[in-house]
């Protein structure tokens, strides 16, 4: 089977569809591209199943290049026969590649090439026929003379006979068909134990769960292995994934073992030896691997679907803004920004240290001169405090006051971007202006940050750094797109993630932008330097001019069905303005009659519902959220409280929620709801707002548990 049918067959897609894909991704077209525009050649594929098969294609073609690879080194070492090449082209899968090629890898000098090489082997292979017979006799007959200095190659019988189970040792492990069946045991039985190492006891203390821990290695949680793991890392426990010892043996024995004699019982201290020495240790190896693989993709999807939401939360939109960045000691900083984000006025306040009527009046001031709407508070160090600073001063309750999660507010603050961007004031100036831009556009202010600083992951330092960055990327991506980016007031960072656009050709928009003023039309894109003909298909329809003479530019209409659309208000006798927004006329039209060889009924389907809702923003609308004003700190906190709180992350095991007092609470997958689920993400997700139960308080621990239950 070639590339696309075995990627259609395990995806269960159309073979013309996934072929449409691959060629569309090998041209350059990015994902939401084909999702959003290419409904016709992918059969409407959507972005998981358009990445899935991406990344299926990826690792075929990587599994390619390793036979290809594996081929070579056994062409070079005169090492490759007509079938051991068909053994290899037959391969299906990488584990199977890796066992075919265990007998012929290059290897350290090993006990076996040793025993060989005292010419042993026939000694080995006569212990294999296992039959009746005077194995020590037989053995004796491969003692050497002694040499010059005095040194004998063999020594004895049992010299002789250790080098031969050696060699044996080695067959067995290097047997591809018992490898499989051994590692089939690990993969349904293994058991994964950890012990804390002695004298560790002390300094292990966060690993204390895992001391002395056992459970079946393929059906534990991923949270639990990366526990493991890093204690492990760290030095901390000792850690091992192996089956039931006696069932491994036996499975060998069946094998290798034919009858009882002599030399059958040779060849069983063999098995022994095979399985500690060489299978067991390998084999572990392997599932130790595969159960980091799993716990990885178990949590770069959990990181996945949390940044997912965080970015497309709710935005309050284009409000005049103060945004307040709460700190006791220096005061907290202050500043004023437009309904755009930008910097109009900064300054410091200090409401703790008995200038509290003079901080009140700065602020009321400031809201006053420059008709701020909203106060956000960055949720850190004296954020609730600032809150209900904010909120004593009788401040008009038309203003809006909310706590901003300022998780990375502070490596932003410190980034080349930060400095670019504001290069005439220090961090905390900086710091402060993203928390107002975060009330205003999360999404349009978390793309300035790398992910992993944003705090929604779950051991997100332990997991392959590539394949987090690869999937983190592919979340970005998508939710700007999906979302749609406004071409004039648009920063760098976030144009750089249109669909064909890149970081260069997003700056050159910048700076067409700065020097002939805003962009009129779509068409104007292609001004600017490096925004090709290629870049312009894939980015346009994510390109919004707000306010342009043609509605069709400031909507998800992609400028190549712009005839269609044209033919439509045509035929219902209206401009392409009257058209757009105007349902009356969009549900009695017949999209049949606007069918072409390139344009099909799902992307009709998609502009009339976007000519009903042009530049809809697919976000939830904002809602104004507030703590419990009588919960301050976890002191304030009794069991069998129900209070409100925000969802700021969500992990396999649970979901930890803000209530307001500094140190989020847990909410475990078993108190999530009065149903068994297996995934939190059924119930909750980042950013969204609920009401809990106090079930556990640790003051001295800073630990408290929560409940959903009967609460959703």
């Amino acid at each position: 089977m070639n590339h696309t049918s075995i990627i259609s067959k395990e995806l269960n897609l159309k073979t013309e569809h996934v072929a449409a894909v691959v060629g569309l991704l090998e041209s350059g077209a990015s994902i939401p591209f084909v999702a959003r525009y290419r409904k016709e050649m992918s059969g409407s594929m959507d972005e998981v199943n358009i990445t899935a098969v991406r990344d299926r294609m990826e690792s075929l073609l990587a599994f390619d290049k390793r036979k290809e690879a594996i081929l070579k080194s056994l062409e070079e070492r005169e090492l490759l026969t007509r079938d051991l090449k068909n053994d290899i082209s037959r391969a299906a899968s990488l584990t199977i590649l890796e066992d075919i090629y265990e007998k012929y890898r290059p290897k350290k000098r090993t006990r076996a090439q040793a025993a060989k090489e005292k010419g042993l082997e026939p000694l080995a292979l006569f212990l294999l026929k296992q039959n009746q017979g005077d194995i020590v006799g037989e053995a004796g007959k491969y003692i050497s003379l002694s040499d010059a200095s005095g040194k004998q190659e063999v020594s004895s019988e049992e010299d002789a006979l250790s080098g031969a189970r050696d060699i044996i040792a080695e067959m067995m492990s290097e047997d591809a068909d018992l490898r499989g069946s051994i590692r089939k045991l690990f993969l349904r039985s293994a058991q994964i134990s950890s012990r804390v190492k002695k004298s560790k006891e002390s300094e292990a203390a966060k690993f204390k769960d895992y001391f002395d821990w056992n459970e079946p290695a393929f059906k534990a949680p991923s949270h639990r292995i990366h526990a493991m793991l890093r204690g492990q890392k760290e030095s901390m426990l000792t850690l091992h994934v192996l089956p039931d010892e006696a069932s491994a043996l036996s499975q060998i024995e069946k094998r290798w073992v034919k009858n009882s004699s002599p030399a059958a019982d040779q060849v069983k201290e063999a098995v022994k030896d095979a399985y500690k020495r060489l299978l067991s240790k390998s084999i572990e190896k392997e599932c130790i691997s595969e159960l980091k693989k799993k716990a990885d993709e178990t949590a770069i999807s959990v990181f996945a679907k949390n940044l997912n939401a965080l970015l497309l939360s709710a935005p309050m939109g284009q409000k005049k803004i103060m945004a307040i960045d709460p700190g006791f000691r220096t005061g907290c900083k202050v500043v004023c920004l437009d309904a755009q984000g930008k910097l109009l006025h900064h300054d410091v306040i200090f409401p703790f240290q008995g200038r509290g009527e003079k901080a009140g009046q700065q602020v009321k001031s400031l809201i006053k001169r420059y008709r701020c709407r909203a106060i956000a508070i960055g949720n850190g160090t004296a954020g609730r405090e600032s809150e209900e600073f904010i909120r004593k001063l009788g401040l008009d309750k038309a203003i809006d006051v909310v706590m901003v999660d300022e998780s990375g507010a502070s490596i932003y603050s410190a980034s080349k971007t930060a400095r670019e961007e504001f290069p005439d004031h220090d961090v905390t100036v900086r710091g402060a202006v993203s928390i107002g831009r975060r009330l205003m556009d999360p999404l349009a202010e978390l793309v300035k940050l790398d992910p992993k600083s944003i705090g929604v992951g779950q051991y997100q330092h332990d997991v392959d750094p590539k394949l987090l960055n690869s999937a983190l990327d592919d979340v970005v991506i998508s939710c700007v797109n999906q979302v749609g980016v406004e071409a004039n007031t648009a920063s760098r960072q976030l144009l750089c993630r249109v669909s064909g656009l890149n970081d260069t050709i997003a700056a050159n928009m910048v700076k067409y932008r700065d020097e002939n003023g805003a962009f009129k039309t779509r068409k104007e894109f292609l001004k600017v330097a490096r925004l090709g003909p290629r870049a312009f298909e894939q980015a346009a329809g994510f390109l919004r001019i707000h306010g342009a003479s043609n509605p069709l530019d400031e909507s998800g209409v992609h400028p190549e069905s712009y005839e269609v659309v044209e033919a439509m208000a045509k035929d219902c006798g209206v401009g392409i303005k009257e058209l757009t927004g105007n349902p009356v006329h969009l549900k009695r039209m017949d999209l049949n009659k606007y069918r072409t060889s390139t344009i099909g009924m799902p992307t009709l389907k998609d502009i009339s519902a976007e000519l009903q809702n042009p530049g809809r923003d697919p976000r939830k609308e904002f809602i104004s959220f507030s703590f419990d004003d009588t919960i301050h700190e976890i002191k304030d906190l009794v069991p069998g409280m129900k209070v409100p709180g925000i969802v700021t992350n969500v992990t396999a095991f649970g979901a930890f929620v803000d209530i307001g007092v500094h140190q989020d609470g847990l909410v475990h997958i078993s108190q999530m709801a009065d149903r068994f689920i297996k995934d939190p993400n059924e119930v909750v997700t980042v950013r969204d707002t609920v009401m809990v139960t106090v079930l556990e308080v640790d003051a001295g621990r800073k630990r408290i548990s929560l409940s959903l239950k009967q609460n959703k």
